[in-house]
């Protein structure tokens, strides 16, 4: 069984998400960490990473433990959970994939090379989930063109790395147009946001 870290930076990592007011803003964001940790629970042992007090009670809720969040960005979070899981496969998901099901996570798992890695990759190239046989294995290359980086770091330590294509995985929420793009697959807390959203106006 793997153990799974989500890192969460709060709605204030979602500032391309507008046009929603502040209020509703938050709860989609929320809503879309819900939806995460609900797949990865059903998966395995799952870390949030954050320090945002309403994402701590959602994630305890459901069934996920907690880690405060160092600062650094999000190669200095998933290294704060990394201590407290155990020597075996990791995975790291993107707290704003609000479309993944469990099933998703476990063909990422499945897709993983013996002693390799495996990850998806949103549409400009950053990383969104990535899956690694042991944490010690993990390095801190998040940001623009991160797939790359973590495909050329794997292959420069003798290992597989392959990308894999799971639309779920791969169809990140940054803006009020990718909500309206993937609306069909949203999870349901997310649906319930924006259904909140469009009762408001």
């Amino acid at each position: 069984m793997a153990g799974i870290v989500v890192p969460f930076r709060g709605s204030n990592g979602k500032q391309r998400l507008t046009g929603l007011g502040e209020a509703t803003h938050r709860a989609v964001v929320l809503a879309m960490l819900a939806d995460v940790v609900a797949a990865t629970t059903k998966v395995g042992r799952t870390v949030v990473v954050t320090e945002d007090g309403d994402a701590r009670g959602l994630a305890l809720e459901a069934g996920a433990e907690v880690v405060a969040d160092p600062g650094g960005g999000q190669g200095a979070a998933v290294a704060a959970a990394i201590g407290m899981l155990p020597a075996a496969a990791l995975l790291v998901v993107n707290a704003d994939v609000p479309c993944v099901v469990p099933y998703d996570l476990r063909l990422l798992i499945a897709a993983t090379p013996m002693g390799g890695i495996a990850l998806v990759a949103s549409e400009d190239g950053r990383t969104n989930a990535l899956s690694l046989p042991a944490p010690h294995l993990f390095e801190p290359l998040y940001g623009a063109r991160s797939a790359e980086r973590f495909q050329r770091a794997a292959r420069d330590l003798g290992l597989e790395a392959v990308v894999v294509a799971i639309p779920n995985l791969a169809d990140d929420v940054d803006t009020r147009e990718d909500l309206d793009r993937v609306h069909t697959r949203l999870g349901p807390h997310t649906l319930a946001a924006l259904q909140g959203l469009r009762l408001a106006s």
